[in-house]
């Protein structure tokens, strides 16, 4: 079941936000080509927002110690994180940025 997360305005292209959604960390992404994408906000090296990172192409970069992560995967470009991160379904629709918190597969 989805949930509105935000405003699709409240993400522009290239940019995060952390968002909570029924108590969980969640960080919105927009890639430049203004894709959406939610993944769980806490980096599993430095369990640090990622929503304060840096997005390049389909990566989130870890402010703190530079792992890089894949938005449509989770999983980790570049270390020191190993362990990926859990990405959900997020959806732009009716001026709203819309997210399923049952893991994607």
């Amino acid at each position: 079941m989805s949930t509105l997360a935000c405003a699709a305005d409240a993400v522009g292209p290239g940019e995060a936000i952390r968002v909570v959604i029924d108590d969980r960390e969640v960080c919105i992404a927009r890639t430049e080509d203004g894709t959406v994408h939610a993944i769980d906000d806490l980096c599993t090296h430095g369990e640090v927002s990622l929503a304060e990172g840096e997005v390049s192409g389909c990566t989130i970069e870890c402010w703190l110690h530079g792992s890089a992560f894949d938005l449509r995967t989770g999983v980790p470009q570049t270390p020191p994180a190993f362990e990926p991160v859990e990405v959900f379904t997020a959806e732009e629709r009716d001026g709203g940025i819309w997210v399923d918190l049952t893991p994607a597969s």
